[in-house]
């Protein structure tokens, strides 16, 4: 899956920065592949872009207009229906990670059909893939897995990208969710894939490259999660990574949407990870963890972070708060 690039983004009528989360993460991460921002009366965030109508964003270079609204059930907004098509009609790509499919707005699969223009359903895979062959290859990958879903396992490897592109180091993400997929402008959409061919989706994902190239390759869901894991060891087998990143949010009491299923216990969480990675790679190490300490209070944050490093032995770091250096000097040693 690949979304032509420069951006429009689209917020639409989003009444808060959580429903427009998607833009502003693309924003925030690619601000050099975004012309600016499309906003309708009553939306509320708005990104320190320039704001453009299609005909501004076309003349500036955009290929693509992007959804970048998550909103409650993933749904199209009917005022959003002619500014879709009128930017189909300016020879605009259409981009979006709603459950609502763009196709089954009538206008807007017509403004498709009669201007040969992509709807690009980031949700969907859009092809087939092989079932993985487990052939070594040259090259190194890096995995964010976590102790359970939505811990940062993103945000970690676009930060481990930014800092070692920083240092001069060969280095890309490999996204694997929908707003992975938008920042990077190509990826997997994992968690659509069938099942037996996660693996093989993922070899696809980070091919044979240069002997000091890195795969950063964005984790999903977790070993630990009954609902998720899945997707989490087939992404395992098919990164065959030569490291691993844990990812963990210190406040929860419980996995997510699983009330009566408990956080795993950290150490028993890396074990298993090595375990099931070591198939593929037996040389296979942690080398660090990053903790979202955004609950925290500065001090707490600090100190939990210098206990886990000195429990665990690994760099401990906040990507946020800390940055992620610690961790890419070890990449580099």
């Amino acid at each position: 899956m690949k979304i032509e690039q420069p951006y429009l983004l689209f917020l639409g009528d989003a009444p808060d920065i959580l429903a427009a989360k998607t833009a502003i993460g693309v924003w925030y991460w690619r601000p050099e592949h975004c012309v600016g921002q499309l906003r309708l009366p009553g939306c509320v965030p708005r990104l320190p872009a320039p704001e453009l109508d299609i005909a501004a964003a076309v003349a500036a270079g955009a290929r693509t207009l992007l959804i970048g609204v998550a909103n409650r059930g993933g749904r199209i907004g009917e005022a959003w229906v002619p500014t879709l098509v009128e930017a189909l009609d300016r020879g605009l790509d259409l981009a979006s990670g709603l459950h609502v499919r763009l196709s089954s707005v009538p206008e807007v699969a017509e403004a498709a059909k009669r201007n040969g223009r992509r709807l690009i359903e980031v949700r969907e895979p859009g092809r087939e893939f092989p079932v993985a062959n487990a052939k070594p290859r040259s090259g190194h990958r890096l995995l964010a897995v976590g102790t359970d879903c939505s811990v940062g396992k993103m945000y970690t490897t676009l930060a481990l990208e930014r800092e070692m592109r920083a240092r001069g180091m060969k280095a890309n993400f490999r996204a694997t969710g929908q707003t992975g997929i938008m920042i990077s402008g190509e990826g997997v959409p994992v968690d659509a894939v069938v099942s037996d061919f996660i693996a093989g989706s993922i070899e696809e994902l980070c091919p044979a490259n240069d002997a000091d190239h890195w795969d950063l390759v964005e984790g999903q869901g977790s070993l630990f999660h009954p609902s998720f894991s899945g997707v989490s060891l087939g992404l395992l087998h098919g990164a065959a990574p030569d490291a691993l990143v844990m990812c963990h949010e210190p406040t929860r009491t419980h996995l997510r949407g699983l009330p009566h299923w408990p956080v795993p216990n950290l150490a028993e969480c890396l074990e298993l990870h090595l375990r099931c990675a070591r198939l593929m790679n037996p040389e296979v190490r942690f080398v660090g963890m990053a903790v979202n300490t955004s609950a925290l209070a500065e001090p707490e944050a600090q100190s939990l972070l210098a206990r886990l490093q000195e429990t665990h032995g690994l760099p401990c770091v906040d990507p946020v708060r800390t940055g992620v250096e610690p961790i890419v000097d070890l990449l580099q040693s």
